[in-house]
């Protein structure tokens, strides 16, 4: 096991040394010139050059990159032109609001495909087979941000359910003690019921726009491997043995067809690291997708860059923490690496 880590370590390496040049190659090809941004409209051509010369980008495109990189391995992300803060401090701050954002939507999501996939498996061509095909359909057709200002029209504009899409928390509470910086785990680690409710409130919402969007891969996905494995010669086998159907469906087919929905997962979860931009952008969520598009917008550097570093950086663990599951739920895997 020891030496499977070891190898799926060794191949991240190349792949974090790629992204560190792809995202300093992206970001100094965006259009507009940051320093005509910052130094004004009416600003001189002599007081434009003085603000290029202050954020560096006087100097040739290697020693950029030289520069960096030295800022990188100090763990120094810059500084934001917008909000003038570090950018890796307010990463820090806006990560968790995107994170359980994310993985709310991802447990909500799978909480309903895969039991979806499976029966539809199970029973073919019946109504719950139908269904799960036009919940597939719907969930492909739908982007984000219309399945959200599609929910807030009804939840909150229609039937009054729903609070304000204003953020992570309503103005008449305060946000729990800093223990993980999840507004969940917070409320509930010191106590505090009525923050709970009222976070799980505002994120039900902006969980479930990002939940109809992955829906769809992980009821097919699902879907689709179970049928392979029912049908396979080992199920078969356990059926002429006398076994019961939940045994069979539960203990042999899905254990069977895990792996499969395991690597869509990950692929979904990445995805979703993406599309919570939208999502973020229509909810007034205070995550690092919003973050991104504002420096975007003002051609700031420093927090495009932190924010493509983060992600892809998430998206690297990511596929190295389903290798290790992989290796975990299918020794072959191992022993073949």
């Amino acid at each position: 096991m020891g030496r499977v880590l070891l190898n799926r370590l060794a191949t991240t390496i190349p792949s974090v040394v790629g992204v560190v040049i792809v995202t300093f190659l992206l970001t100094r090809a965006l259009p507009g010139d940051p320093a005509i941004y910052f130094a004004g409209p009416e600003a001189s051509p002599q007081s434009i050059a003085e603000v290029r010369q202050q954020l560096g980008l006087d100097r040739s495109w290697p020693e950029q990159f030289v520069r960096y990189v030295a800022s990188l391995m100090r763990g120094d992300l810059g500084i934001s032109l917008t909000t003038g803060q570090p950018v890796l401090s307010e990463i820090l701050l806006r990560l968790p609001a995107s994170a359980e954002l994310t993985f709310l939507g991802l447990f909500i999501a799978a909480a309903i495909a895969l039991p979806l996939g499976v029966i539809a498996a199970v029973r073919p061509n019946s109504w719950i087979d139908h269904l799960c095909r036009v919940v597939s359909t719907a969930g492909v057709s739908l982007p984000t941000f219309f399945t959200g200002l599609l929910l807030i029209y009804v939840f909150y504009y229609v039937l009054g359910w729903s609070p304000a899409p204003l953020g992570r928390l309503d103005i008449l509470y305060s946000p729990p003690p800093m223990r993980t910086g999840f507004y969940i785990i917070d409320s509930l680690l010191v106590g505090q019921i009525s923050v709970f409710f009222a976070t799980l409130s505002q994120l039900l919402l902006p969980a479930l726009s990002l939940a109809v969007f992955s829906l769809a891969p992980l009821a097919r996905i699902t879907r689709a491997s179970m049928l392979t494995a029912l049908s396979s010669e080992f199920v078969r086998t356990a059926r002429a043995s006398g076994l019961s159907r939940w045994q069979i469906v539960a203990v042999y087919a899905f254990r069977n067809a895990i792996l499969p929905v395991v690597t869509i997962l990950g692929m979904v979860f990445s995805f979703l690291l993406g599309a919570n931009v939208l999502v973020e952008k229509v909810f007034a969520w205070p995550g690092i997708g919003s973050y991104a598009i504002d420096a975007l917008v003002a051609s700031d550097y420093a927090p495009v860059q932190g924010f493509v570093l983060t992600m892809a950086l998430l998206y690297i663990t990511l596929n190295f923490l389903i290798d290790v599951l992989y290796s975990l739920l299918d020794p072959r895997v191992g022993i073949s690496a």
